[in-house]
């Protein structure tokens, strides 16, 4: 009895040894990912980013089998999202948003992340500039509103997402395409900034034209001219800037990073599953009949378009007093 307890001790033994590592295996390498992701938007919940933000969460949820939690941290012009979202553990397990005002922070505020200690995870949406007015204004086209800029500029009561935001910017680079200026209030985004032209508050506002539509189909607001190349596909009877004769292309856009230093496996995964989710054609139905502009790029070309947003806006930050940080 004993000799046969020995020996089923000592080949249980020596099955344990020859399997080596690969006993373990189950307990050390687990797929990735085995729990819930986070996604931080770094504005309100009703903005461009936040309705991109959930609607990518939702589709990149089945693309990976675990849920993807959207956590919105407004404040500062977006930069405390965007420094949480940074600073978290980089175990792949958390995915930041961020759009044109990460760029502007990077030289605006001391306390911003700056955008190249980011790592770009992909470019989502692009979204051209607008201007829109309130139909009450008799404002009906873009001259209309250059001739009134010029000759009441107290008349232009305009609203945007505050400094280092794309609206924000929009309105400095606009003021600039046109020869004139106006007056910009700045709210905590584009949610509160579209809820300022609707209640009267303001009368124009450089909030991009996705936002506008809805207002712009009950005959509340009109978008005056869009900074796209070409005219937007949810306001095709709009024209472009240059159409209207100021040369002017400038475009927001939504895209993701994760912190710098997750390993490569996890953020080709990620990578991978993002672009898959927004190819997913119930994706684009849902977020082009928002009118949002689905213009998806990896981590190599979201880099680069992120150099090339940094050329477009240092200039006009640096114009305009607003370069205190990082200067080139």
């Amino acid at each position: 009895m004993k000799s046969t307890l020995r020996r089923h001790l000592i080949l249980g033994l020596t099955t344990t040894l020859l399997a080596g590592p690969l006993a373990f295996a189950p307990a050390v390498a687990q797929q990735f990912p085995d729990k819930p992701i986070t996604m931080i938007v770094a504005w309100p919940a009703g903005g461009a980013h936040d309705t991109v933000g959930r609607l990518v969460a939702e589709y990149l949820s089945k693309e990976l089998g675990q849920p993807v939690v959207v956590n919105n941290l407004p404040g500062a012009a977006g930069t405390t999202g965007v420094r949480q979202a940074a600073a978290a553990e980089p175990d792949g397990y958390t995915i930041g948003v961020m759009g044109l005002h990460v760029v502007a922070q990077t030289y605006m505020n001391a306390s911003a992340t700056p955008f190249a200690t980011l790592a770009p995870l992909a470019v989502i949406e692009r979204s051209p500039a607008a201007i829109s007015v309130r139909t009450d204004s008799g404002i009906d086209s873009l001259q209309a509103f250059v001739n009134k800029a010029k000759s009441d500029a107290a008349a232009i009561i305009n609203s945007d997402d505050g400094p280092g935001g794309f609206a924000n910017i929009s309105s400095l680079l606009i003021q600039k395409a046109i020869g004139t200026t106006f007056a910009t209030i700045p709210y905590q985004g584009y949610a509160p900034a579209v809820a300022a032209i609707a209640s009267g508050e303001t009368n124009t506002t450089t909030v991009p034209t996705a936002q506008m539509i809805g207002l712009s189909n009950s005959g509340d607001v009109r978008i005056l001219a869009v900074a796209g190349d070409v005219r937007h596909p949810r306001a095709p009877d709009t024209p472009t800037f240059t159409e209207s004769g100021f040369p002017f292309v400038f475009q927001d856009f939504v895209g993701l990073f994760t912190p710098q230093g997750v390993p490569e496996d996890r953020v080709a995964r990620l990578e991978q599953a993002v672009l898959s989710a927004v190819a997913n054609p119930e994706f684009l139905a849902t977020a082009q009949s928002a009118g949002f502009i689905i213009a998806p790029d990896g981590r190599e070309g979201f880099a680069a378009f992120l150099d090339r947003q940094d050329n477009a806006v240092y200039p006009i930050l640096e114009e305009s007093g607003l370069v205190i940080v990082n200067q080139k």
